[in-house]
């Protein structure tokens, strides 16, 4: 009896082990982005009709391999890859800064309308601080730089706002309110570029900026991080204040400190967000000025000053007061062997971590193009793994927690396109309670209805109908619609049974 009491508890066991194993490989909510750069010239001097098309195809394959999220570089040196009536086009568009696309359009419109219809968020990345790269021989007229060059420096052969300005945050916040307001992003995305990275034996120089707003600071370094997060702490007010559901992100350096440098720091030998680069990541997570952070933890497992699992785990326990997300490379991940099993890289075992570590909510592919390209079946495993089954974008509570009211009039109808399920949406108070997307889910027959199984979600639609796919008429299902607010807060279910 004992064996039989014994050997039904490990069953027990076993099947808790996979159901959570399961869970863990199939979220139902989970970041699942891919960020799409223009600062490496891949769009310079595109004809428009091409680029729409790379744009286009790259976004198809993405949305193939279950990402949900697009971060779009729309400011890359003080210049504009949208309409701005305060910054030039940008020359990694059209190839001169200053030069307006011919025929005329809006990338970052267009990028927001194909996103969203494929059921992807599009966040708006910007560079704060870097007003001219090494590449730029010539600055637009209207550059930023033409007409207060006293508010900029030069450093390491490129031009950048001096963050010791109160001018030149101001300013910084002034586009931003411009880009929130005029575009309905889901999201302002910065990068790790705050201070400049450290040009061996040349001094940063702000001895101006620091003489004149030095604030009673003794110390420097104190000074340039306090510049950086009233900085951070501005555009965060200022896209609350403009769009309150709008989120505000940051992909900082993979290494905030090393414990060398602080007793705090994680037990890596390399650059360092605090203290290099003046960006007090940390800081901006526990007081709630960013709403996501995805540090680019880019390296490999067991890499000798930086590796992968002691990084992901240290940012796990120090930043779970606001969604984590993990920067992934995808060329570096596939280039490295699995250090258990060397016959396959380290996609699997990066996964294997990221989905172990409860606060670590999602991952960003560095960079789109590479998904595309599919080394090591990186976008093959994507797609019929970790990303086989749809995912909701996880939630912001500390933004607002309200569920949408329930959606209306659910039926199944004939019609001269097919049978289609039609609902009504639901009625809304505010702008925050309003639905903009809906699940669909289905059922068998006698099955329980669990919202939380992602495998069950056939679509994450915009539109108020789902075709449903008829075959004999003989087969009952129950479909469950909800409703999603800007926050991808999910309303209480309604349901209809259909014979397919």
């Amino acid at each position: 009896m004992s064996r039989i009491k014994n050997l039904i508890v490990l069953a027990a066991l076993l099947l808790n082990a996979f159901v959570s194993g399961a869970q863990t490989a199939s979220p139902k909510r989970e970041f699942r982005g891919a960020w799409i750069q223009c600062v490496n010239g891949q769009f310079q001097g595109m004809p428009v009709e091409t680029m729409k098309k790379t744009l286009i195809s790259q976004l198809d394959n993405l949305k193939g391999a279950g990402i949900n999220a697009i971060i779009f570089q729309i400011r890359a040196e003080a210049d504009a890859l949208y309409k701005s009536s305060y910054e030039p086009w940008s020359r990694f568009l059209t190839g001169t800064q200053g030069v307006a696309p011919s025929p005329s359009w809006d990338p970052l419109q267009f990028m927001i309308d194909e996103c969203h219809k494929r059921g992807m968020e599009l966040h708006a990345w910007i560079n704060p601080y870097r007003a001219c790269t090494k590449g730029t021989s010539k600055l637009s007229p209207l550059h930023p730089y033409n007409k207060h060059p006293e508010l900029f420096v030069r450093y390491a052969g490129q031009l950048y706002f001096d963050p010791g300005f109160p001018e030149n945050r101001k300013y910084i916040c002034k586009i931003v309110r411009d880009i929130v307001a005029r575009y309905n992003v889901d999201a302002i995305h910065m990068d790790d570029y705050f201070y400049p990275y450290p040009n061996p034996g040349e001094k940063f120089p702000d001895d101006v900026s620091f003489a004149a707003y030095g604030r009673g600071f003794t110390d420097r370094d104190q000074w340039r991080r306090d510049n950086v997060n009233i900085l951070i702490k501005e555009l965060h007010e200022t896209i609350r204040e403009c769009k309150p559901w709008m989120k505000f992100g940051i992909s900082p350096f993979g290494i905030y400190r090393n414990k060398r440098t602080s007793p705090e720091g994680s037990d890596t030998r390399g650059l360092q967000n605090y203290d290099d680069l003046y960006a007090d990541v940390l800081l901006w997570v526990n007081k709630g000025w960013i709403d996501y952070n995805i540090p680019q933890i880019y390296w490999e497992i067991g890499h000798p000053a930086a590796d992968y699992e002691t990084l992901i785990k240290w940012w796990a326990e120090k930043s779970a007061a606001r969604p984590l997300y993990i920067g992934q490379d995808v060329y570096r991940t596939v280039k490295n062997p699995d250090k258990k099993n060397p016959s396959v890289h380290q996609m699997g075992a990066k996964y294997d971590l990221q989905r172990s570590l409860p606060s670590v909510q999602g991952s960003c592919q560095w960079y789109a193009s590479a998904v595309v390209d599919n080394p090591g079946n990186y976008r093959t495993l994507l797609a019929k793994n970790y990303h086989k089954y749809p995912a909701l974008q996880p939630l912001y509570p500390f933004i607002d927690d309200k569920e949408p009211n329930k959606v209306k009039k659910l039926k199944d109808v004939w019609t001269e396109y097919g049978y289609i399920l039609f609902w009504s949406s639901p009625k809304a108070k505010t702008v925050m309670d309003e639905a903009v997307q809906y699940v669909v889910y289905r059922f068998e027959n006698k099955e329980k209805v669990n919202l939380d199984d992602p495998s069950k979600i056939v679509t994450i639609t915009k539109d108020t109908f789902y075709k449903l796919p008829y075959d004999n008429g003989k087969t009952k299902y129950r479909y469950v619609v909800t409703a999603l607010d800007r926050l991808n807060n999910e309303s209480k279910p309604v349901s209809e049974k259909v014979k397919l």
